[in-house]
């Protein structure tokens, strides 16, 4: 089977197995290189305009006539172009102004147009008038140039509206703005509950060929596991089959060992990992064509076989992932979700994790689905959907053990039940016999 040419139709035959494979076995197509501006057997055209026309149906129901992008990741869901990334979420000099109707107009970063400059969504590039503004302390010099370049354009092209969406902004931008006459308004919430929320069928090829390469990368994890390497052999081990993959970036460094397992959340360092211990890992991996890959797997260091309580507590992680990914439908409310979660037996709730389930995109999004006891604090009302991709989470460990156990699966929402997404097995050494 191809690893690289596949139908897009049947995104089910992308396998981390063949993932892989590596050119010393004779095979030059190891690992891959798809993004959403080059051609591939996912339809990018017909992703980037669906992406881009969604975006564009909810502006014109909200009366906006333009919004103006900052974050790399809005940028990308509305046109499909990516320049240095990372910088520009540190940094927000690079914009796009996109009206309801009219051109889209990127306003980038000098010298480097030509690297969005060919692609369908993007009508003009202009050099940005905030390079340099924030490191070199000139914020009030450029906010008014910058103002009356977005104005003009929201007069010339937002069919008579002055209402101008921003997903970030420095206050000085968005006073400038405002005096020029524009009605400002944050829209970052609004993109990505009413616009980003449900994806669209080749979104969720994208995902599934996202998660084929973080399974490689995890596999290539669990054969890497032995005694004497650290916690950082693995994570680079993880981050280089990423790469490797056509994946851009890892958002965390969640991968630890022994009594680092627990609590969760702590960083992978430098551990050195010995016989008998667990190792857990999660993913929260940029993937293919800029997609989320969110699953978590917990392994254990040989040799010998798993303790009774390290069986305990993967099948408590388990059973959590299944029953919650079971009772999950469309149609469900936020709440009734919560209502119908696993119950964490209570010496585990106290380090349980932070959300029954959460929303799976371009990174992790919308919806949060807190736990009961939680959800007065970090839930909120609304409605599973047909194309909400989800992540079922666990995180099962007793405050002040030895060890804990993270399990976590991805699936998207299908208009009869869910559809898993992530395939990585679990380990049998911890389900099967007796404890």
């Amino acid at each position: 089977m191809s690893i690289v040419v596949f139908d897009p139709d049947k995104t089910d035959d992308v396998d981390w197995r063949d993932r892989m494979r590596h050119p010393s076995a004779g095979d030059e197509f190891a690992g891959m290189w798809l993004s959403d501006t080059e051609p591939s057997s996912i339809n990018v055209v017909k992703l980037r305009a669906e992406r881009l026309a969604k975006l564009r149906r909810w502006m014109a129901t909200e009366g906006y006539g333009g919004v103006l992008l900052f974050d790399p990741y809005n940028q990308r869901y509305a046109t499909g172009t990516r320049n240095m990334f990372g910088y520009f979420l540190r940094n927000s000099t690079r914009y796009f102004f996109i009206p309801v109707e009219g051109p889209v107009i990127l306003f980038d970063y000098p010298q480097s147009y030509h690297v969005s400059a060919g692609v369908d969504t993007v009508d003009e590039v202009r050099p940005s008038k905030l390079v340099w503004s924030s490191v070199s302390g000139r914020d009030d010099e450029t906010a008014s140039p910058f103002a009356r370049e977005i104005a003009d354009s929201v007069r010339s092209y937002g069919n008579g509206s002055t209402k101008l969406g921003m997903d970030r902004a420095s206050h000085l931008q968005v006073i400038a703005l405002q005096k020029e006459g524009l009605l400002v308004s944050d829209v970052a919430g609004d993109i990505l509950t009413k616009v980003r929320a449900v994806k669209t069928e080749e979104e969720i090829k994208c995902l599934k060929v996202s998660m084929a390469g973080a399974e490689a990368a995890v596999a290539a994890v669990r054969d890497a596991i032995k005694p004497g390497v650290s916690e950082n052999d693995l994570f680079a081990v993880m981050y280089h089959e990423v790469i490797r993959q056509g994946g851009e970036f890892i958002e965390t460094r969640l991968l630890t060992s022994g009594q680092r397992t627990n609590p969760w959340f702590s960083e992978a360092s430098g551990r050195k990992i010995r016989p008998g211990e667990l190792v857990a890992l999660d993913t929260d991996t940029i993937g293919c064509f800029g997609y989320y890959s969110d699953f978590s797997r917990t392994f254990r260091c040989g040799p010998g076989k798993p303790t009774r309580e390290q069986k305990t507590l993967y099948r408590m992680a388990w059973e959590q992932v299944q029953h919650n990914m079971s009772i999950l439908k469309p149609g469900m409310s936020f709440r009734e979700v919560a209502e119908k979660a696993w119950a964490i037996p209570e010496k585990y709730v106290d380090q349980r994790y932070t959300s029954v389930m959460h929303g799976v995109g371009m990174h992790g999004e919308t919806p949060f689905i807190a736990h009961m006891q939680d959800f007065a604090a970090y839930g909120r009302e609304g409605i599973v959907e047909p194309g909400m991709c989800l992540s079922i989470e666990s995180y099962i460990g007793e405050k002040g053990g030895a060890e804990g156990v993270k399990l976590e699966d991805e699936v998207v929402v299908t208009e009869t039940g869910i559809e898993l997404l992530s395939r990585f097995p679990y380990e049998e050494e911890f389900l099967d016999g007796p404890l």
